[in-house]
């Protein structure tokens, strides 16, 4: 599962090589590991991006699931391999040199992720702190305009804070 987007990732690279300006022209956004992946995309095409709780430290929270697992939607198993996490843990490294292009939507509500890292980690870029919610910010509709402000997307003003 965790390969599978490691080599969207290399993909995304290797499609954009040598492209110019690509960070005018492309925007993302990621929902918890997709947030941590969109964080890195954003840094290496220099796009905006909104994260939606997004994964922190991937490598050590799901180091703890190596091994035979259920998928999420469905009762089909899968294997995590620790290389996963190594691929992850390559990743975490990366620091945006531009935080003003991130807006991370964070619920204090979150059951699976600490809403205190998410808000540090990001804490120079664009925050929306969202009292309550939960992991998968099922009020979303609530936050889509501001999101899509923020992308370039759309004309509502967008509520966005420091």
């Amino acid at each position: 599962m965790a390969s599978v987007e490691h080599e969207l990732l290399k993909w995304a690279a290797s499609w954009t090589e040598g492209e110019s300006g690509l960070g005018e022209r492309v925007v993302v956004m990621g929902s918890s590991l997709g947030g941590f992946y969109a964080t890195h995309l954003a840094e290496r095409f220099g796009c905006r991006a909104v994260l939606l709780n997004p994964a922190v430290n991937p490598a050590r929270d799901l180091a703890a699931y190596i091994g035979e697992q259920t998928q999420w939607h469905s009762d089909e198993r899968f294997f995590f391999e620790p290389r996963f996490v190594d691929e992850l843990r390559a990743l975490a490294h990366v620091h945006s040199t531009h935080p003003e292009r991130l807006l991370a939507i964070i619920a204090t509500g979150d059951e699976v992720l600490d809403w205190t890292e998410m808000r540090d980690r990001y804490a120079g870029s664009l925050l929306r702190i969202v009292h309550g919610s939960d992991h998968a910010l099922s009020d979303f509709d609530e936050h889509l305009p501001v999101a899509m402000e923020f992308l370039g997307l759309g004309s509502q003003t967008a509520a966005v804070t420091r």
